[in-house]
């Protein structure tokens, strides 16, 4: 019941997701968008209830439990960013607003933007893991706990792989290719060649 459960509350997301973005940009109502947005965390708040009771009723811990623990908090770490990405596409795609930024992609522009997903996985860790020991507290001696320590280990150990690949954009920040002025983050004016911030010379514009 518990995987089944899951399977819902992902195709709910999207659900909702779907109708919150077309009332706010098709329909023209922000505020029925807003309020079926607000929805979604109810769907974790169902899930973790769900959870629970199985667990009071004598259901022994094992990796179903752990899986809606890692459902819940990736939701929480990672799922304001699929929404905020998601609405700037259908703020462009549907309110004919201008298209979204992309992340940077090259120099230490993408290392702060992977190191600020990163912290989204620590969030999720976190989140996890707390639900995880709150589980085999709530189990007690009674069931046997090592499934949820055995998840708990698992959630650290992908949070510590991304960490690793994150820590390899800042020792090795990838670089753009050479003229290649478009890969240069808007988000950093420092870096864009004054030739972009200024625009043609006067020289230039009158040979055109």
């Amino acid at each position: 019941m518990i995987v089944t459960l899951i399977v819902v509350c992902e195709v709910g997301f999207w659900v909702l997701l779907a109708a919150g973005l077309s009332a706010r940009y098709l329909l023209k109502k922000p505020k029925l968008g807003m309020a079926l947005l607000l929805c979604e965390p109810l769907l974790e708040v169902l899930l973790l209830v769900v959870t629970a009771i199985d667990l009071k009723n004598g259901a022994e811990p094992s990796w179903r439990h752990g899986l809606a623990a890692v459902y819940i908090g990736y939701t929480v770490g990672h799922g304001h960013r699929t929404v905020k990405w998601l609405d700037g596409h259908a703020a462009h795609r549907l309110g004919g607003g201008p298209p979204p930024a992309g992340p940077p992609r090259y120099g230490m522009a993408r290392a702060r933007h992977e190191g600020q997903v990163w912290l989204g996985s620590v969030v999720a860790g976190s989140v996890a893991s707390g639900l995880l020991l709150a589980a085999a507290w709530y189990v007690g001696d009674a069931g046997d706990t090592s499934r949820l320590d055995a998840t708990i280990a698992a959630v650290w150990r992908a949070v510590g792989i991304h960490g690793l690949v994150v820590l390899s954009y800042t020792v090795w920040p990838k670089k753009a290719p050479e003229g290649d002025a478009s890969a240069v983050a808007a988000r950093d004016p420092e870096d864009v060649p004054d030739a972009l911030v200024r625009g043609p010379r006067e020289d230039e514009k009158q040979v055109r």
